[in-house]
């Protein structure tokens, strides 16, 4: 079940970065200009932080113990490229909050994984 939940959920990213303009942003306001927010950006973006965080920890779930350095590299690897994508996208706009919260949210997610395995004695 895991695997299934962290495929769709890795499609849906994609369909939702790589989209020019804001699905969300559509369903929510009736707008593709506008982005809904869960919570305000700091340095970072929260938003981006968020989801990046529950990607990454249903992959480290299923992927981890049989492909570690792939799944590390694959999410550290997606959320620049992603944000890189956005240079080029109509509609979309590139930056650093993104950034910072799509590399954080891996971070925070392997830091969370970690500690829920050593805890459980996943492995």
């Amino acid at each position: 079940m895991t695997k299934l939940i962290f495929h769709i959920l890795n499609l849906v990213f994609l369909i939702l970065y790589l989209y020019p303009g804001s699905i969300l942003g559509f369903v929510f306001f009736g707008s593709f200009d506008k982005e809904p927010k869960i919570t305000e950006d700091f340095i970072l973006s929260s938003n981006h932080l968020y989801s990046f965080a529950t990607l990454s920890f249903f992959g480290f779930i299923k992927y981890y113990k049989s492909n570690k350095n792939l799944i590390i590299g694959y999410f550290f690897s997606i959320s620049i490229i992603l944000e890189l994508f956005h240079l080029i996208i109509p509609n979309r706009s590139f930056q650093f909050s993104d950034l910072f919260g799509n590399v954080f949210g891996v971070i925070f997610s392997l830091l969370l994984f970690y500690i829920w395995k050593k805890k459980n004695e996943f492995f």
